[in-house]
């Protein structure tokens, strides 16, 4: 299975990593949840969170919707994929600088090459 799946290596804020196996048609709310019942409970008890609908997963700078599968982000089966998990209630609306710079033609991202989340 290892070859058709895909290995998510996740960050907490406090830089703590966990990896987990997941399937291409597995969503970030799928994701959320699997996460949320397997808490690793010996490396990540001081992150524990109250319930899975507030993980986020952010993955090349950007919050997924909980509807988004690993399919359609692209993501390379067999390979490992670093994502972030933060807990937060609600995803931020979306950037009048983003929607600017995309109805221009240019590019959205937020910085150089390398993004820090804090």
């Amino acid at each position: 299975m290892r070859g058709r799946s895909i290995n998510l290596r996740l960050i907490l804020v406090s830089g703590k990593t966990k990896e987990f196996i997941f399937s291409p048609v597995d969503s970030a709310g799928d994701i959320a949840v699997h996460v949320y019942d397997n808490w690793p409970e010996a490396d990540w008890a001081s992150e524990c969170v109250s319930r899975a609908e507030i993980l986020r997963l952010i993955y090349q700078g950007r919050f997924l919707h909980s509807s988004v599968t690993l399919g359609a982000l692209g993501l390379p089966l067999g390979r490992t994929t670093v994502m972030h998990l933060v807990p937060r209630e609600h995803l931020p609306e979306p950037n009048s600088h983003d929607q600017r710079q995309k109805s221009k033609g240019g590019s959205s991202s937020c910085c150089s090459a390398s993004c820090c989340i804090l």
